[in-house]
């Protein structure tokens, strides 16, 4: 019995440290692969937006919106989300409760959260949607959009 615990135990130091030096494979989170929000003051993004002739997609939200967590984590952070709207536009987010939020939400009109603002770089609306939205149905909207910019 003896023999049999050392050998485990043995057993057990040997593939710990085989598995501490086994070089891990290259992991992509979902930040990596979702929509790169940029975090800039509003009058940047409007500088930014002019400058590279793009939209800016604007997510306001708020920390206790469940529909705004909801595309936080489901649909801001899929890859075909990401690769359309991080070529496409100037992607902002900002909780409209704190920071330049409050200013923002009487700039723009908001009844509700979450409200995705699609936004020229003259601070002008092209067009918005109140609520969220799956990704597909919000990729949809973002190349509706984009082609009549």
């Amino acid at each position: 019995m003896q023999r049999f615990l050392s050998a485990f135990a043995l057993a057990a130091v040997m593939l710990s440290g085989i598995a501490a030096t086994t070089p891990k494979a290259n992991t992509v989170s979902a930040a990596d692969t979702g929509i790169q929000f940029v975090e800039l003051p509003w009058s940047k993004a409007l500088q930014k937006a002019k400058k590279e002739k793009k939209l800016i997609f604007f997510d306001a939200y708020t920390s206790w919106c469940g529909p705004c967590k909801m595309l936080q984590k489901t649909v801001f952070t899929r890859s075909d989300v990401g690769t359309y709207f991080n070529a496409t536009f100037i992607n902002i987010k900002k909780d409209m409760e704190i920071g330049e939020g409050p200013q923002l939400a009487n700039m723009y009109p908001i009844e509700g959260y979450p409200t995705l603002f699609f936004i020229n770089g003259n601070g002008k609306i092209v067009t918005s949607h109140l609520g969220a939205l799956d990704g597909p149905e919000l990729v949809k909207l973002a190349k509706m959009v984009a082609s009549k910019k």
